[in-house]
């Protein structure tokens, strides 16, 4: 056994083998089910919202590398798992993210545009998280593993409030679950593990039996530190013994990271408590356009999972089901569509006001605030023309 075979279980849950053939392993049988009800118009979507997370990443990192944005944390490898949890949320799911959720972003009305803002620095987040043409997406966090707590306290509020619903005034941890109809979902990376804000949302979470799932996204790397360095044991493992259900998915099967997360999220918002998925992906990009990985990985390993490429993989599963090559063309021509607008967009972005700083950093007027402005005001006011 190699060091790296300690971070896998023999079978992961699997609908389609890297070629793209369905080719269930026995874990997956038991989430069989959930694909019953899909039709060719859901798994073209599925695609759809892959390849065009994938356009948006390129254009992305080339205008970074053009000055034209502060940063980007690429998210290219990571397409599955994104677009098979986020499509298995309903419409009144809460969805937390890191900071490269940019899949379940676009697929929960989050412009490109949108999310390119925080990168580019003009905007503090970039939409209102309780916009209805949001989807309940919440802003990307950038302090790593906060977003479980959030999550986790958001869940929290959803099982209060359905607590208060079903005339029951307190949690009880001896009585009969609650089913809240709606629950939170909050993605992380394998490094994030390592924070114990993670670990502090898993207690909560299990105390209080929250209606939520936690998607760790295993890409192998937090930054330049290996999973290996991390953990001595599938990452999944520490979930169970929180006493949270969890299994290990392929993250580059979009059929898989789907089915585990409907099954979880309807079990969670029926009163059944939290899950937790640990999808083994790769990011085949830089963590951040700020990183370099070829000073810590090997080219070797990068190859190697370039060959897993997750909508390569779902492509060759489509077209052997009888997708139509035009529906393929269609969507490569609307991926370059979409290229074509983010740069456009971007380069006409315009630039904020200086008093948007100043705004939204508290409910009320604060008097803090307020002296901050006038500071502002007053150097400002000292490169005019004429001033002292």
């Amino acid at each position: 056994m190699t060091l790296n075979d300690r971070f896998n279980d023999p079978e992961p849950i699997r609908f389609l083998d890297v070629d793209g053939r369905f080719a269930p392993s026995a874990s997956a049988a038991e989430y069989a089910e959930e694909l019953d009800g899909l039709q060719e118009a859901d798994l073209v979507r599925f695609y759809r919202d892959m390849a065009l997370t994938r356009a948006m990443d390129t254009e992305c990192t080339n205008l970074q590398r053009q000055g034209q944005l502060a940063l980007w944390a690429p998210s290219v490898g990571q397409e599955a798992a994104q677009v098979g949890t986020g499509r298995a949320a309903g419409p009144k799911d809460h969805i937390f993210p890191s900071y490269r959720e940019h899949s379940v972003a676009r697929l929960r009305g989050v412009t490109a545009l949108e999310v390119i803002a925080q990168f580019r620095g003009v905007s503090h987040g970039g939409w209102d998280p309780f916009d209805p043409a949001k989807g309940n997406f919440h802003l990307y966090t950038l302090v790593i593993g906060s977003q479980s707590l959030h999550a986790t306290g958001y869940a929290l509020g959803q099982l209060l409030d359905a607590t208060r619903e079903a005339g029951v005034t307190a949690l009880d941890p001896g009585s009969d679950p609650t089913p809240t109809g709606q629950g939170s979902l909050v993605y992380f990376g394998d490094g994030a593990t390592s924070q114990g804000d993670v670990s502090e949302a898993l207690t909560f979470a299990a105390s209080y039996q929250t209606p939520q799932v936690f998607v760790m996204q295993n890409n192998r790397w937090a930054i330049s530190v290996p999973v290996t360095r991390q953990s001595r044991t599938p990452i999944y493992r520490r979930a169970l013994g929180f006493g949270i259900p969890a299994v290990q998915t392929d993250g580059n099967d979009v059929l898989a990271n789907y089915a585990v997360s409907r099954r979880m999220l309807a079990n969670a918002t029926s009163g059944g408590g939290p899950g937790f998925i640990e999808a083994l992906t790769y990011r085949i990009g830089a963590h951040t356009t700020s990183d370099d990985p070829t000073r810590y990985r090997e080219n070797e390993e990068l190859e190697a999972w370039r060959l897993k490429d997750p909508i390569e993989r779902f492509a060759r599963y489509l077209r052997a089901e009888g997708v139509a090559e035009s529906a393929f063309e269609a969507i490569e021509d609307e991926s370059r569509e979409l290229a074509a607008e983010v740069r456009a967009g971007v380069l006409s972005m315009p630039e904020p006001e200086p008093d948007a700083m100043f705004q939204h950093v508290y409910a009320a007027e604060h008097p803090r605030i307020e002296e901050q402005r006038t500071w502002l005001d007053r150097y400002e006011s000292s490169f005019e023309e004429g001033s002292a």
